[in-house]
């Protein structure tokens, strides 16, 4: 029973600076933002992480789709307006 002298004042002090914690967390901002975390995860961000060595060029891709299109229409034009 003795024991309970020592751990009843340890689990308040512990309870204390919890609290003291997470009011802490909650002026500085910490869960203003729930949702956004989650859908950042959803946006495109892998170019960045592709090594630029291997990279596809976008002038070329441009280029090719350029091709591609003027080969489709060589016989006939289209108006452009």
């Amino acid at each position: 029973m003795e024991i309970l002298l020592i751990l009843v004042p340890l689990t308040l002090i512990i309870v204390a600076v919890g609290a003291i914690l997470f009011s802490w967390a909650v002026k500085n901002g910490q869960y203003d933002d729930l949702e956004g975390p989650a859908h950042r995860i959803l946006y495109d961000d892998d170019r960045d992480m592709i090594p630029e060595d291997v990279r596809p060029d976008d002038k070329s891709q441009a280029a090719k789709r350029e091709a591609g299109d003027d080969a489709t229409h060589s016989s006939e034009e289209e108006p452009k307006s």
